[in-house]
């Protein structure tokens, strides 16, 4: 039977879609597992040189064995990520035959590359501090591991899921349902009320982000497609491609400019969350060498201590006429749980910045301070960054913005102590996200480029929806939030389809919206059950 395509129609693929299949070449095989082999050597090697600097003594194998195991895992997720969520990126040069499939996927790969190392790690913390208190602070022992394990494999199960389907599901809506899952579920098994496993405000700031970045994307790019034809004239601008043709050089060039920041944005912002995890699992099994910024300059050192002394009067302020007997620690934890406060939280929390300051001048600075002390220090600083952090948003704390200044000071210099990503974190994620993205891509393109809207995408169109991509995630970079790369970038495509009167095929659109909705609770069922089940194992 002959395929007929129908006027408006993108059918049939074979004959009007981009050519997608490329034979493989060998040497691109040897190239592929070369550089992930190195990566993995290179890995080894970072930790070595870091644990031998640290001084650490290696007396058993099994907490190093649980490391490169968790480590493996977390660089698995970034490499699905890559090839699930990069593919929107090519689709639009793929489908307007302005790059060649294999070499979009290579430049977009190298793109991601230099976004992840130029990133800035505010998203990756963010993530991270979605998860309650107890488990960061206990991430070494078996509730930890149980912890990085359960998240990180029920966010790689429903991304392969959803992979296998064809359907540009998000990443980063994922690993958000499987950190809440993980609380809820620890929560659960402690005793508590589920919700108390969370911080809701944080899950609320971020689930905000996800909720209206595709609404963001489907506006703005229908309203920037009209600018564009109101503005630029040229009607070859929203033709579609002509066979195999490529489209004229400087349609072409804008077309790969965006794919390009897209591309660099996409793996500035999710590459982030890679990085969280992995500093988790660092922390949890060698605290002696990732604990603790040891890199931190002697400038920092004295700043710290004069952050410390502010922050100390303003909190001493509000705790005058109390005494804390014993350990201030666990009114201080209790703060941060259930976000109270009662006649021991400033009590304690001075008792405890104050103990914070003695520690680091007892050694002058970070780099000397013994072994044995770097993990419980750390700890008092997340601790306390934490209760200053809720604090700040606490309207029975009663703080002036002169107070509030003060402790935000002292929460910064906090965090550049505890919340830092060694370099060769960075390089290694990038280049798990990177060739995720050469693998694997092809499913995602083929929703994105032809089954979204009824006819063919024009140049303008594939133009207007990755400027919005890409504004659109550099924007949340800027506010240290997640969004999903694919949820934007689809939903852009959805709105110059609308917006040029294409019409959008509903099946597809369907399908994705229900993805949509079902992540976040099938990713917490998974991670929840996960999390039950290792808590036991380990």
């Amino acid at each position: 039977m002959t395929d007929i395509a129908l006027p408006g129609s993108i059918e049939p693929a074979r004959e009007r879609g981009p050519k997608l299949d490329h034979a493989t070449n060998p040497l691109q095989l040897i190239l592929f597992f070369g550089v992930l082999a190195a990566a993995v050597l290179f890995v080894a090697y970072s930790i070595y040189v870091d644990i031998d600097a640290a001084g650490v003594k290696v007396s058993a194998y099994l907490p190093f064995l649980l490391l490169f195991v968790a480590l493996m895992i977390a660089l698995g997720f970034e490499f699905v990520n890559g090839f699930h969520d990069t593919a929107n990126a090519v689709a639009t040069v793929i489908y307007t035959r302005s790059l060649p499939a294999n070499l979009a996927v290579v430049w977009s790969g190298v793109f991601n590359l230099l976004g992840v190392l130029w990133s800035s790690g505010a998203v990756a913390f963010g993530i991270v501090s979605l998860l309650p208190v107890e488990l960061i602070l206990q991430v070494g022992s078996s509730a930890g591991f149980a912890m990085v394990f359960a998240l990180l494999i029920a966010a790689i199960i429903w991304n392969l899921g959803t992979w296998s389907f064809g359907l540009p599901a998000s990443s980063s809506h994922t690993l958000i349902g499987s950190v809440i899952g993980v609380g809820v579920a620890n929560a659960l098994l402690h005793g508590r009320n589920g919700t108390s496993g969370v911080d809701w405000n944080q899950a609320l700031a971020i689930g905000k982000a996800l909720l209206f970045s595709p609404v963001f994307g489907f506006v703005l790019a229908g309203i920037l497609l009209f600018a564009v034809k109101f503005i630029i004239r040229n009607k070859d601008l929203y033709s579609e491609p002509k066979g195999n043709n490529p489209p004229p050089l400087w349609i072409r060039g804008i077309l790969v400019l965006t794919c390009t920041l897209v591309s660099f944005f996409h793996g500035s912002n999710d590459g982030q969350k890679g990085m969280g995890l992995i500093m988790l699992i660092l922390i949890g099994t060698v605290p002696t060498a990732y604990a603790l910024n040891r890199a931190m300059p002697q400038s920092q050192i004295e700043r710290f201590m004069q952050n410390s002394e502010a922050a100390s009067a303003v909190i001493g302020a509000k705790a005058a006429g109390y005494n804390v007997l014993g350990d201030p620690r666990p009114a201080v934890t209790l703060y941060v749980a259930q976000h109270q406060i009662n006649e021991g939280t400033f009590p304690s929390l001075a008792v405890l910045v104050k103990d914070i300051a003695r520690q680091v001048a007892d050694y002058g600075s970070i780099a000397r301070m013994p072994a044995e002390k770097v993990g419980n220090t750390r700890n008092d600083m997340y601790l306390a960054s934490e209760a200053i952090r809720f604090l700040m948003k606490d309207k029975e704390a009663d703080l002036t913005d002169k107070e509030i200044v003060a402790l935000n000071n002292y929460k910064g210099s906090l965090d550049n102590a505890t919340k830092f990503i060694p370099g060769w974190v960075k390089i290694v994620v990038a280049i798990a996200l990177g060739l995720g993205t050469m693998v694997g891509w092809k499913r995602i393109v083929v929703t994105v480029g032809s089954k979204i809207g009824k006819t063919h995408l024009t140049y303008a169109q594939g133009a207007c929806a990755e400027i919005t991509a890409a504004a659109t995630i550099a924007a949340a970079d800027v506010y240290g939030l997640p969004v999903s790369t694919t949820h934007v970038l689809s939903s852009g495509i959805a709105g110059t389809m609308a917006a040029n009167g294409s019409g959008l095929q509903w099946s597809t659109v369907r399908n994705i919206a229900l993805a949509w909705v079902l992540t976040l609770p099938a990713a917490m069922t998974l991670s929840g059950v996960l999390y039950l089940i290792f808590s036991r194992l380990f």
